[in-house]
């Protein structure tokens, strides 16, 4: 059996990279795997699903065309390394189990869409040299890793396919997730920064907190925010006298939320020692969470329905397949991912004299 994808030179590694979501697809076609026993020179095994291998070579392959797209910057730490491998694995396997799914409901790729493709291609490389080279041995592997593309293109389109929700269903899951149709509290705050740079000294931070605490009396005391603001803040928002409009949770730093939420509306915060310098907080109008009544949001809950249950369509089609299909994966070519350091340890019995 004839494997033009063995040992291909630096370009066809290039080539692979920038056409990586193929490049997972490419290894599972029937012309790239083969039937356990049928493979001429014995290459080392990465997985067995079913009756089909997958060899060593082509893992390699694949996970050297995702780590170039992912990694282009530098060698990342191993334990990214290991995670990658494991997801270039899984990927694979699973390919390997929808291309025979698709070929079982007797799908055919489209070839139109593939001429468009392959022609796509020439054009792009029509002037390199290293293409003309192994243009005639590469380009059948290539035509085949398009069509397996299609075919998981249109298997997966089918799959998820799923039928519009009833009303029934709609206000069901409009009143299971009622998360997600509540508008969240808004604080409308207001702040003075004193900007420290995080890398002066201790004495510098003092100086500045010191500051704080005067403005903050001055504050209690009946002194103008919006004046005080435009004085003394070195935030953007000094020119709107420090009012930084509605914010929700989230969107001021974590020290910065904790002194807002224990304030009331009108009331002004003592001074706060920020990333960025020190910071006094005054807030302005508390809006409590709102739900949002189901007309409103009708459409939104449609959208997210659909989506949940077209991921939920095919999520199950592949755990599916798995569960059907025995698999067995060569894990020595992993990277080991790191044992959790937290994990408890098993008490040992106590010894005994």
């Amino acid at each position: 059996m004839t494997r033009s994808n063995r040992n291909f030179p630096y370009f066809k590694l290039v080539l692979s990279a920038l056409l990586i979501g193929v490049m997972l697809s490419a290894k599972t076609h029937a012309a790239g795997v083969a039937p356990l026993g049928d493979v001429e020179d014995k290459q080392p095994v990465f997985a067995t699903v079913g009756k089909t291998i997958i060899t060593q070579p082509e893992f390699d392959a694949a996970f050297v065309a995702a780590a170039r797209a992912k990694f282009y910057h530098g060698k990342p730490p191993d334990i990214q390394i290991a995670t990658l491998q494991r997801e270039v694995g899984d990927k694979l396997i699973t390919n390997v189990l929808l291309l025979r799914e698709a070929q079982r409901r007797k799908l055919k790729p489209d070839a139109t869409l593939i001429d468009q493709q392959l022609a796509s291609l020439e054009k792009r490389y029509l002037n390199n040299e290293e293409w003309k080279k192994v243009r005639a041995q590469e380009l059948p592997q290539i035509t085949r890793q398009f069509q397996d593309k299609n075919l998981l293109d249109q298997l997966e389109k089918l799959v998820r396919n799923v039928p519009d929700p009833t009303e029934k269903q709609l206000r069901e899951y409009y009143a299971a997730h009622m998360d997600k149709f509540t508008a969240p509290e808004q604080q409308r705050v207001s702040l003075i920064l004193l900007r420290v740079d995080p890398s002066s000294p201790s004495e510098v931070w003092q100086k500045a907190f010191e500051e704080g605490k005067d403005l903050a009396s001055r504050l209690h005391s009946g002194a103008d925010f919006a004046e005080m603001a435009r004085e003394h803040s070195g935030d953007s928002s000094a020119d709107q006298g420090g009012d930084m409009g509605y914010l929700h949770s989230g969107m001021l730093s974590e020290a910065g939320q904790e002194h807002v939420n224990k304030l009331k509306p009108g009331e002004t915060s003592d001074p706060v020692v920020m990333m960025e310098g020190v910071a006094i907080f005054r807030l302005t109008e508390r809006i409590p969470p709102k739900i949002n009544q189901f007309e409103d949001i009708k459409e939104r809950a449609r959208g997210l329905w659909l989506t949940e249950q077209s991921n939920g369509a095919w999520q199950s089609l592949i755990v599916e397949l798995k569960k059907k299909t025995p698999v067995k994966v060569n894990e020595s070519l992993y990277l080991p991912l790191p044992v959790a350091a937290d994990k408890p340890e098993v008490d040992k019995p106590a010894k005994t004299k």
